[in-house]
């Protein structure tokens, strides 16, 4: 007698329970709890009292962080794990990531809730935005931002550059990762209005004043001035449509140089069998939040041919956005 094994429900309900580990998390970072175990609150009485809740949060809270491996439970009590260690323990994280958790839980989660009307109708959710909703969502992406930057100084090399065009983005940093390790490195930040005071003073707090120069320009129209060879367009693309992303990168390319490098930081979707999962997600994420696009990975790359760029390598940031690097040919 042959028998047919039937498949568990285990990834079925993961996915569908996601939300319960999420809301656990924003949590746990808004009461300092894994501040409060790496200075060394590690039983459920002292978190609960350093953190200022009840004993039994404390336990759920803490055992659903250990569940999911952002801290080790050993004999009753808690240590932070090396990522939650680097990321969530206030300031003395390598990167807090505490304001853009913030923006997940008090922006982010709630808009989903209208995921319904868009997947209906195809429209962004009503963001219903007073100022101080816009300032957790600022400083939400932009501390997801800083992540990326991180991210893009670590895992690219782009040494040999001397004179770089940051062109459209959202942060400085990407560009000052760069620059903190290529001293002979001069870069020209050409960003829409609005948002040079806050370029200026990233430059200035990075100690670059006399290698920049920043302009004001949009970027879907702007035609910067120069020969580079190094390029950014890094959290671009998503906010433009198909046409305006065609000529963005005709733009770059005639400012560039020939065999200049090009870097296009976005989310992606793939043509391959397996999607990247991050990717995939925030296709939802932009659409639902304001109505901008992940386009398909095919779709940028023949942007780019037809521009004159030859994308020459993909890189996957961990936690963070894929890059394209692309030559000038």
């Amino acid at each position: 007698m042959t028998t047919t094994s039937t498949p568990d429900a285990a990834r079925i309900l993961d996915i569908a329970t996601g939300y319960m580990a999420s809301k656990q998390l924003f949590e746990a970072s808004r009461i300092g709890l894994f501040a409060a175990i790496a200075d060394g609150a590690d039983t459920v009485e002292e978190i609960a009292v350093r953190s200022g809740v009840s004993e039994r949060i404390a336990r759920i809270l803490a055992d659903a962080m250990a569940a999911k491996g952002l801290l080790v439970r050993t004999d009753a009590r808690y240590t932070v794990a090396d990522d939650a260690a680097a990321y969530l323990t206030g300031a003395d994280a390598q990167v807090d990531l505490a304001p853009f958790l913030t923006f997940l839980g008090e922006i982010s989660y709630p808009h989903w809730l209208q995921f319904g009307h868009t997947v209906d109708t195809t429209e962004p959710g009503d963001l219903q935005m007073d100022d101080a909703r816009w300032a957790t969502f600022m400083a939400g992406v932009m501390t997801y931002n800083r992540l990326h930057a991180q991210e893009f100084g670590r895992h690219l090399d782009l040494a040999g550059a001397t004179r770089a065009l940051d062109f459209g983005g959202l942060s400085a940093e990407f560009a000052l990762s760069v620059m903190a390790k290529n001293p002979g490195l001069h870069t020209t930040f050409v960003y829409a209005p609005g948002f040079e005071d806050g370029i200026a003073e990233a430059v200035e707090a990075a100690g670059v004043t006399d290698r920049t120069a920043v302009e004001v320009g949009d970027t879907a129209t702007a035609t910067p001035q120069g020969e580079y060879d190094l390029v950014y367009a890094n959290h671009v693309i998503h906010r433009f449509s198909a046409e305006e992303n065609a000529q963005i990168f005709r733009n770059l390319r005639a400012a560039a140089v020939d065999g200049a490098t090009l870097t296009v930081l976005d989310f992606f979707l793939d043509d391959d069998v397996d999607q990247r999962g991050l990717d995939a997600l925030h296709a939802g994420e932009y659409l639902v939040i304001d109505g901008t696009i992940v386009y398909p990975e095919a779709q940028v790359r023949g942007w780019l041919n037809d521009a004159g760029w030859k994308v020459r390598d993909k890189v996957a940031l961990p936690g963070s956005p894929r890059v394209l690097l692309a030559t000038a040919v």
